[in-house]
């Protein structure tokens, strides 16, 4: 055990040495954000624009209103921009992700004075998440400052966007679905879409915002596709449970990846990740029988019920996990943001906190501007959000990527099953190393630096059990995998994240992006 402490008070003495980076990091940052219910259906507003004298115009048509796309029309329409927004449904969205938005992506909602529409809802607060790993070893894990996440129905959530965004009078939204973009002289001037009723319109504005989700048709358009899809995810719903602790959410961290949290005030969303581009059948009983046989005793005791009750309920659903680097192709009069640009494996549950940290990034981008006419000038100027994004993206992707790919691989490798132990007794460290971890994973401190050295101190932390006392010529084998594996684990996602993006930002000319020159007319706001 000695040697055990004097090994952490190393790991301890490497992590302040970080402190003076974080800090120089940290000021750059600043610099750079200174720079910068029912199934009721939503009725289209008729609204229009708040200036007669643009009646007719619009500045900016925002192509889907699910979390990123409402909050993006509020956020604008409140600065006086005249916003269009086409929704392919305006019923409330059923789905079984994005129902949990953690303690940075509250931040973010507030910041865009949003927090309301998770009043009403029986929305729940999270302080915590339970870490159980195998043989019984669990571990509980805050997020820092006494912050706390939100659990609730995606639906309920977006419906109070998409209300508080069709209430401004320069916000239009219409129902459609976009066939594709307009193009003229190789600058987007609009869209093309239909009508619920199969009736074709043309919808024009100077700025086209894509953020359609996971799904968009648009994206060959505007940026590389390629995406990968790991494994699947099997949405649950559990009822009549008894938890020990109220208010915390669960990572199941054995032979299967679980996670749960409070969606009401008295449900629980259940995830189980099915690796492989396959999955059992629902319709011929093989998925509830994977999930009884394999996964149901890997269930806590106090979710194992439950667990079972809901998977005889018959209400088994399943989305596919999706990957996906922003790799965007700069189109004049053409943008993306959130999971259409970027998407990262859904096990963290950070999606909601990127989309809604795009949100803020770019309404500060534009708050500058008072025309968004010259697609041009305003396509160069933008370049500068795809490097700003950066911080938040990479250190949620990344750790989502990592965790998933750890806890996914096969015991049957002793690397890999000791880097799984690793993983969870450096959860179980608490202090700096749980709760940095969480920080990042919420978006509290997004900050690439702090994750590579999370990623690499665990991996010294797990090389270190392997070879304290006594280094054995097996356990060194075994430490040669384990960082071997480690790395090729970590380095191809922080090349697919961009390493000279990511960590030399000051030395990409999109950096030091400023506004174009324009009139001195100054935007009517909405504020």
């Amino acid at each position: 055990m000695d040697s055990m402490h004097v090994f952490g008070g190393v790991v301890a003495a490497f992590l302040f040495g970080f402190v003076i980076l974080y800090s120089s990091r940290g000021r750059e940052n600043t610099k750079a954000s200174e720079k910068s219910r029912s199934n009721k259906t939503l009725k289209s507003s008729g609204n229009g624009v708040c200036r007669s004298k643009f009646a007719g115009n619009t500045d900016v048509i925002i192509v889907g209103a699910g979390v990123a796309g409402s909050a993006l029309a509020y956020a604008l329409a409140k600065d006086g921009w005249r916003v269009h927004i086409i929704e392919r449904d305006l019923t409330e969205p059923d789905r079984i992700v994005g129902e949990l938005l953690h303690a940075g992506g509250c931040i973010k909602l507030a910041e865009l004075g949003l927090e309301d529409c998770l009043d009403g809802t029986d929305s729940q607060i999270v302080f915590s998440f339970a870490a159980v790993h195998k043989d019984g070893k669990r571990t509980a894990i805050s997020y820092p400052s006494n912050m706390s996440g939100r659990g609730f129905y995606n639906g309920r959530f977006i419906q109070k966007l998409r209300e508080k965004a069709a209430s401004l009078p320069n916000v239009k939204l219409d129902q459609g679905t976009v066939t594709s973009l307009v193009e003229e002289n190789g600058t987007i001037k609009g869209v093309l879409y239909k009508t619920k009723a199969g009736q074709e319109l043309a919808a024009s504005a100077s700025l086209t915002i894509v953020c359609d989700g996971c799904f968009s048709n648009l994206r060959r358009n505007l940026c590389n596709p390629k995406i990968e899809v790991p494994s699947y995810f099997v949405g649950l719903v559990l009822e009549n449970y008894n938890l020990p602790y109220a208010n915390r959410a669960y990572f199941i961290l054995k032979d299967t990846i679980v996670i749960a949290y409070p969606i009401s005030s008295n449900e629980i969303r259940c995830l189980v990740d099915v690796p492989g581009s396959k999955q059992p059948p629902i319709a011929n009983g093989e998925m509830a029988s994977y999930l009884k046989t394999v996964v149901a005793p890997q269930m806590p005791p106090e979710l194992h019920n439950a667990f079972i009750c809901a998977i005889e309920k018959g209400n088994i659903r399943t989305m596919p996990n999706r990957i996906m680097a922003a790799s965007p192709s700069p189109t004049p009069g053409a943008f993306m943001i959130g999971d259409s640009l970027n998407m990262r494996h859904a096990v963290t549950g950070g999606g909601m906190t990127v989309g809604l940290s795009d949100v803020v990034l770019l309404r500060d981008l534009l708050r500058p501007l008072n025309d968004l006419s010259d697609g041009a000038a305003i396509c160069k100027y933008l370049e500068s959000f795809y490097i700003l994004r950066k911080p938040t993206a990479f250190a949620i992707n990344t750790l989502a990527s990592t965790l998933h790919t750890v806890f996914s691989s096969s015991d049957q490798d002793p690397s890999r099953k000791e880097m799984k132990e690793a993983f969870f007794n450096y959860l179980s460290l608490g202090g700096v190393f749980s709760e940095g971890l969480m920080a990042l994973l919420s978006g509290l401190n997004p900050d690439p630096l702090s994750l590579v050295f999370h990623c690499f101190a665990m991996l010294a932390y797990a090389v270190g059990r392997l070879l304290l006392p006594f280094p054995t010529p097996k356990r060194m084998f075994i430490a040669a995998k384990l960082i071997l594996v480690g790395s090729g684990i970590i380095f191809p996602i922080l090349k697919a994240e961009g390493i000279r993006a990511t960590f030399f930002p000051a030395t990409m000319p999109a950096y030091y992006r400023t506004p174009p020159v324009q009139s001195t007319d100054d935007r009517e706001t909405g504020k």
